[in-house]
């Protein structure tokens, strides 16, 4: 599964980046036994990167140079040191002062080449024009658990008798300067999530790794566009609700101005009532205000006949946006409906040939398998088709991985061959130096592990008798 992916960008330690290469034995040197992070062990794995454009590896003398461009550009000297301003409102506001060189801190996977984060950092030139002067992959750092791990945590490892969790990342320094204008790249808010994605992107994609040992087919494009046209459905699923919990609302309000409209007529027959008394008493006195309270009466009248039509009017308003939504919702569900079951018979049309497939050449299966199981480990196109199409033994150097331990183990001159299952005569295996591929990643890590185990009992062992 592809995890969470994180990068972190500040301003740039230079003389902590320029000693990445000599930590370790630092490290080793000033913390106490318990809390040594570092398993030396493993810093085969690390791997670092640097550009090789910039003339120098010595980023105190880039930094110099940097600040000789900022002068030559723009006739001014870098501001270096946080500045104090006063702004329009005569308030006081504090102005970082130039950072040309960051470094931005990526959580990275066990598999995780140096070849990847360059491509990282070349996508970032290519974006904002921040380019990449130096990259360290650590692989050796993490720390030990007090006891064995949860059932979920896939990334704990054990070394002799304690369980260590990893903790993989990689350091990527930024020259933040655009060098035509002497002037800071400028990134917003949305660059920075940006860039996040793109990390992640690059870096933190699943590869398919249970795939290659288990051998089960899927249809990913299929099953991507169902789930989408499901979550598509339960979006207009969600708008119909909330369109009836409007339509609720209203009619609530409707029943709420009903009942102001019951009180108005009820006021409104009782101000006829007392006309009519007022009437027979005023032609007794001869009284001149009959007329205007006869004219405030129609007045209020004609208010109330005028609320009860905008409130019909309202209603059916309401009725007819009511039935016009039932109809697209309707008209929507017709489409996905067809649109699912249209891809429902496209997955069984294509699971029905792959079935025939499998039944007509039995080591389609097989040979699909050895190909993922090829790619997992680390094998090129051009290796992949020597050992299947062309069924060729091949020599290699270099290091191969294994998804069972998670690691990568060296190899040098060692043979490899797809050859047949001598138990099983459907089935197919991958062998190095005629020995099953799985049997030797099993043997090179019980080596590592009598290693490590070695490494950490000597060291008991020399301390002597204390008294």
């Amino acid at each position: 599964m592809a995890t969470k992916s994180s990068i972190h960008i500040k301003p740039c330690n230079i003389a902590s980046s320029e000693a990445h290469n000599q930590r370790t034995a630092e490290y080793i040197r000033n913390i106490g036994e318990s809390r040594i992070y570092i398993v030396p062990e493993l810093s085969t794995d690390n791997e670092q990167w640097i550009n090789p454009d910039f003339g120098t590896p010595e980023l105190r003398t880039h930094y110099d140079n940097i600040k000789q461009m900022v002068k030559e550009k723009t006739g001014r000297a870098m501001q270096e040191k946080e500045r104090e301003r006063k702004g329009k409102n005569g308030k006081i506001i504090k102005v970082a002062g130039c950072s040309p060189i960051r470094e931005g801190v990526l959580l990275i996977r066990p598999d995780t080449t140096l070849a990847d984060v360059r491509k990282f950092g070349e996508e970032c030139q290519r974006r904002w024009g921040i380019t990449p002067l130096q990259i360290f992959l650590h692989k050796d750092e993490g720390h030990w658990l007090n006891s064995q791990p949860e059932a979920e945590d896939k990334e704990s490892f054990q070394i002799g008798s304690r369980w260590f969790k990893p903790n993989y990342h990689a350091h990527i320094v930024f020259d933040w300067m655009n060098h035509e204008t002497g002037k800071s790249r400028k990134l917003n808010d949305e660059d920075m999530a940006t860039m996040q994605t793109l990390a992640s992107d690059i870096l933190l994609m699943e590869r398919g790794q249970a795939k290659a040992v288990t051998g089960k087919e899927h249809l990913e494009r299929n099953d991507f566009i169902i789930e989408k046209q499901k979550a598509e459905l339960q979006r207009i699923e969600e708008t119909k609700r909330h369109k009836e919990q409007q339509v609720s609302l209203a009619e609530q309000e409707l029943k709420q101005v009903k009942a102001e409209i019951r009180t108005d007529k009820l006021k409104s027959a009782a101000t006829d009532v007392a006309t009519a008394i007022t009437s027979g008493v005023g032609s007794l006195f001869g009284s001149g205000k009959l007329k205007d309270l006869k004219q405030a009466n129609e007045g209020l009248r004609y208010e109330i006949s005028k609320r009860d039509k905008s409130i019909d009017d309202l209603k059916i308003q309401m009725q007819q946006m009511q039935e016009q939504h039932g109809k697209q919702i309707r008209n929507l569900q017709e489409i996905h409906n067809k649109e699912l079951e249209a891809k429902d018979k496209e997955i069984s049309h294509l699971s029905t040939i792959l079935k025939k497939a499998f039944d007509w050449f039995p080591l389609l299966k097989e040979m699909l398998r050895m190909e993922r199981l090829c790619y997992a480990i680390g094998f090129t196109r051009d290796m992949v088709n020597s050992l299947l199409t062309k069924k060729e033994a091949i020599k290699c150097n270099g290091k191969i991985y294994s998804e069972e331990h998670r690691r990568k183990f060296e190899i040098k001159n060692d043979v490899f061959k797809v050859e047949d299952n001598p138990t099983n005569e459907n089935k197919l295996v991958l062998t190095i130096n005629r020995q099953p591929i799985g049997e030797w990643f099993k043997e090179q890590w019980e080596k590592l592990r009598q290693g490590l185990r070695k490494s950490v009992e000597e060291p008991r062992k020399s301390r002597g008798m204390r008294f």
